[in-house]
């Protein structure tokens, strides 16, 4: 899974230069890249996907994260909210969980689900830990909500053996439509925001934390991908076609 920086291959470009025809107004041409692309996510997610959820079902990562964790772990998860994913992993998997939260109204949930937090901000460090002191830490749909996201993934690493982090990749070939046609910042499924009320103060994609990381002297050991209307396995086109990832990091050997 570890590849060196800007490996993931993207097609944006290859596409369009083979796709663009002589004779054809821009609008047409845009209108047969995007239609071209719908196909491409389509097949893509036929291969091996799995529909993310339906109403009421359990979230996507959160079944991941229950599927990858086994029995009797321990578990932090960084920026827990209401702490359903831990209480969950507490009943399921009888895990040793501990959340962290700043909200303080979350944190009160929390505690109303017997799920022990800690009040803190993540920007402050988790010199609380000891080194390798969680199987897993968990940070989920928060790294591009960090003013400080590099300290924070080194201390995953640090306090866990693997870190487990899920992000909207803003690297998703409508958010780079929609930005270079439109000329204002997208709002997707993935990114439900006007940009003044965003918490997503840092945007990233797919091949920028995998650069990120592995300048960290860390590794991506496995990924998944929500492609269209299905959840598969991470796949080299990733950086084009996911909306949101799961990856597990840690340390290189």
């Amino acid at each position: 899974m570890s590849r060196t920086p800007y490996e993931w291959e993207d097609r944006l470009v290859a596409l369009l230069l083979r796709h663009a025809a002589e004779g054809e107004a821009i609008h047409e041409k845009l209108a047969r890249l995007v239609d071209i692309l719908e196909a491409e996510e389509k097949a893509l997610g036929r291969v091996t996907g799995k529909a993310p959820e339906k109403e009421g079902e359990q979230r996507y990562d959160h079944r991941l994260i229950e599927q990858h964790i086994p029995d009797g772990a321990s578990v932090l998860d960084l920026g827990c909210g209401a702490g359903t994913l831990l209480s969950r992993l507490i009943q399921a998997k009888r895990v040793r969980g501990q959340g962290v939260e700043i909200d303080s109204a979350k944190v009160l949930e929390c505690v109303a689900n017997g799920v022990p937090v800690f009040q803190t901000n993540l920007d402050h460090g988790l010199g609380m830990f000891p080194d390798q002191s969680f199987d897993f830490v968990v940070l989920e749909k928060t790294v591009q909500t960090l003013n400080r996201p590099l300290p924070v993934l080194q201390e995953m690493v640090r306090v866990g053996k693997q870190g487990i982090v899920t992000f909207p990749n803003f690297g998703h070939w409508q958010m780079r439509l929609d930005l270079a046609l439109n000329g204002r910042m997208p709002v997707t499924r993935a990114f439900p925001y006007e940009w003044y009320e965003s918490p997503n103060i840092r945007p990233l994609t797919l091949n920028d934390f995998d650069a990120c990381v592995q300048c960290q002297g860390m590794r991506i050991v496995e990924g998944h991908a929500v492609v269209g209307n299905t959840v598969r396995p991470l796949e080299l086109d990733d950086n084009l076609f996911a909306e949101e990832v799961m990856l597990i990091i840690e340390k290189a050997a």
